[in-house]
This record gives structure tokens, sequence and C-alpha cells, in this order.
């Protein structure tokens, strides 16, 4: 990975702005690898995130981080300013868009692909105009109902997830008779109404939505049948990084394991995600992650 220095006189000593550098051209969605699974690195910029407590709030240090990452070969760069955990307060567009807005630009400079994670269609328009390539909605079926007609509008790739309910209701709403056939079910209930208002059906990338209205059993047999998504007709993507299932898994001595020592499992589920025929996976290490997309790749075709 190339080494990052410090721009003179910019940011805090402590957290000093790394040199955007110059590049030939930015990447764009067709440059993504087709012969592994593409990572998407997550940039949270928010003073609430559960896998990084606001370590990334700052503009200096969230642009810092994104860079990291992008000179370590990460292939897209997500960018939220609302946290998604359950029971995270609701952030209002103004104050979104002033945290990811700044950070966007810095990192479309650089040459970054970059994905807008939110919910509102404004903050997604503004995201787009700002450089951002790609929408990454978690919303589910409560989204904004301008998003399908800015979808359509600008063309971008979309990536629907599958959610019931909003942050503040959704662990209420876990309830399933079959978790995978009805997840699937409302996913592609959702994705015909995202056609229906003229998104082309190639542009939409599915995504199981793990830890979003789900259990920890829920998630394990959504990964465990990822083959039902893929059967969809579109691209999938996993974002399982860090996420409390995981946590309940690897818990010790009646202690759940904190988000920071869950790496190695998040890991491992991005690597058989990989293997199963993910499109992609969405973790909080992508460099470490693409190492191990790259074995997943090697070991046998991806369907």
């Amino acid at each position: 990975m190339d080494s990052l220095a410090a721009a003179p006189g910019t940011g805090p000593a402590t957290s000093p702005l790394p040199v955007i550098r110059p590049v030939r051209s930015a990447r764009t969605f067709g440059d993504l690898p087709t012969d592994r699974a593409v990572v998407m690195g997550i940039l949270n910029v928010t003073p609430d995130s559960f896998s990084d407590g606001g370590r990334f709030a700052g503009t200096d240090d969230a642009i810092g981080h994104g860079l990291r990452m992008h000179y370590g070969g990460t292939d897209i760069i997500d960018v939220g300013g609302e946290s998604t955990r359950p029971g995270a307060r609701a952030v209002p567009v103004e104050e979104e868009l002033q945290r990811v807005l700044p950070v966007i630009r810095g990192l479309v400079k650089a040459g970054a692909l970059v994905s807008i994670d939110t919910m509102h269609a404004e903050t997604a328009r503004q995201a787009l105009d700002a450089g951002a390539s790609i929408i990454n909605d978690i919303s589910g079926v409560e989204f904004d109902p301008a998003m399908p007609a800015l979808v359509a509008e600008r063309g971008v790739p979309y990536i629907l997830t599958h959610r019931r309910g909003s942050a503040t209701t959704m662990t209420s709403l876990a309830e399933y008779h079959d978790v995978v056939a009805e997840v699937a079910g409302e996913l592609a209930g959702l994705r015909d109404r995202f056609v229906a208002a003229g998104v082309a059906a190639e542009r939409i990338i599915l995504d199981p939505g793990l830890g979003f209205a789900k259990t920890d059993e829920h998630n394990w047999l959504i990964l465990r049948h990822l083959d039902a998504f893929t059967a969809l007709g579109h691209r999938v993507l996993v974002g399982a990084s860090r996420k409390r299932f995981l946590g309940t898994l690897l818990t010790s001595a009646g202690k759940v394991a904190t988000p920071g020592e869950r790496d190695h499992a998040s890991l491992a589920v991005a690597t058989l995600a990989a293997a199963s025929g993910a499109w992609g996976v969405r973790v909080h290490d992508p460099v470490t992650t693409l190492d191990a997309v790259k074995v997943a790749a090697a070991v046998g075709p991806r369907p």
C-alpha cells in the first residue's frame, strides 16, 4: 500500500489530511473486476457508528481512511452519513449532506469509485452531483418515494436492500415462516416496483440485508442459501461485517464479542459469500478481504 503523506498546514496534528493524489481518470462501475467478488469498503462518517464509535466522523479523518482503502486496492468506497444500527436516531438530510459531500468530493478527486449509503433521495441526488457513482439504499420496504424516479433518471447502479420497518422498529418485525423464501420474495417485489418506475433491471443489485429485521438464525439461513438470491437474476451484495450475529457466535465466558473482535469472522463470511456466487461483499477491512476473495475465486469458478 502506498504511504500517505500529510499535506502541510492541513488538519490537526494528530490526524493530518492525506494528500489527494492526481489520477489519470476516475474509476467507473464498468472498471470493476468480473473474475472475483467486488470488495466494497465501509466509510462511516458518523459519530454513532456501531463498529468504530465515530472514529472517522471528521472530514479529514474520513478522507484519510477512504484514501487508505482506495490506495490499498478497494474497489468501491461506500460513504454513509447516518448510522443504520438498530435504534439509531434519524439524521436530517441537511446534516447528512454536511457529513458526506466533502468526503465524496475528496475521494472522487483521488480517483476512487464511490457509492453513497443513504435512504434519502435528496442526499443521493447531491452525492451523485458530487461524484458518487452508485446508490446504496438500506431502507427496504419503506424507501423514499422519490428514489425510483431518481435512479431511473440518473441510470446509476442501485443497491436494493431488504429491511422491514425503520431502525427503531425493525427488530420487532423479524418474524418469518420461511425467511429465505420471504426475503427473496419481498426483494423481488421491491425490484419490480423500481423496474416499473423506469429503472433498468440490470442496474439493480440485491442485498438480503443481514441484521435488518432478522434474528441471528435468520442471518445464518440466508447465508446458507445465497443461491435463492442469485437466482433472482441480479448481482448480489452481502454485508455481514462486524454485525451483531457474529458477536453472538463468538461469545466467550458469557461476553458477546465486541465489533472490533469480529474481524476474523467477518473475513470468513466474506470468503464464503464470494465462493457462493456473491457479486460483492461490503466490509470494514477491505484490503485484507481483497486477498480473501481472490483466494475464493482461485479455488473454483464462480457461478
